[in-house]
């Protein structure tokens, strides 16, 4: 169904109202952040980072990112349908949509978050879309910081109320009232030479710490069960 009334929005023009009537709906919405100050100073004093984040979560922080708008972050967005109305949205909250996925122009898209983090600081890397496997971490966004040089910060993002679709993510929408919780982890640096053996190991390293780490917060939230 949200695919459909995606295409429909699209179809007859209603991006700019769909938008409206989501800020309108998220603001209903409590949000509380940790580490955000560390994160902003990091950026302030001219460091660099790529936001890890979970394709179940996106919706929830979608209020939330306007506070690193000034850094004009670059995020990668599938060339799906559904990433046209994504994409409107983060133009709307000036990010900078950079268009490709794992399955489709994954390698052009790479090159452009690339380019997109030698001008600006920050950039936006969903770990496991557009398609999934849920709640597994892609080789992507690896390679986008041996390339860039920008370190790694897993984002841990929970709400105590939500709604979970039968998507293949069981992608999660806060429901009226309920609270948000934000929390920034260290960065973590990555070598530019890694060999095979060592590249999966990180990457293998990266996916447990955060999972671990979203399931944590997650009970600590109110789930007691895990939602991936």
């Amino acid at each position: 169904m949200i695919k459909e009334l995606s295409r429909f929005a699209i179809r007859c023009g209603l991006i700019p109202i769909a938008y409206g009537i989501l800020r309108l709906y998220l603001l209903t919405v409590r949000l509380r952040s940790e580490h955000e100050e560390e994160l902003l100073n990091h950026l302030h004093q001219g460091g660099k980072g790529i936001a890890a984040v979970w394709h179940q979560r996106i919706l929830l922080v979608v209020r939330y990112v306007r506070r690193f708008s000034k850094f004009s972050p670059a995020v990668m967005i599938s060339r799906s349908r559904d990433g046209d109305l994504i994409a409107d949205v983060y133009r709307r909250l000036n990010f900078r949509p950079v268009r490709g996925s794992s399955s489709r122009g994954g390698r052009e898209a790479l090159a452009a978050m690339v380019k997109e983090l030698s001008v600006h600081p920050a950039a936006v890397h969903v770990l496991d879309g557009p398609r999934g496997p849920r709640g597994l971490i892609k080789a992507g966004i690896i390679r986008m910081a041996q390339l860039s040089g920008a370190p790694i910060i897993p984002v841990y993002i929970s709400v105590n109320r939500a709604w979970i679709l039968r998507s293949w993510d069981r992608f999660l929408i806060p429901k009226p009232f309920s609270t948000v919780w934000v929390r920034m982890d260290k960065p973590i640096p990555v070598p530019a030479e890694l060999d095979d053996t060592a590249f999966e190991a990180l990457r293998l390293n990266i996916e447990k710490k955060m999972r671990d780490n979203q399931d944590e917060d997650d009970r600590k939230h109110g789930w007691g069960e895990t939602l991936f």
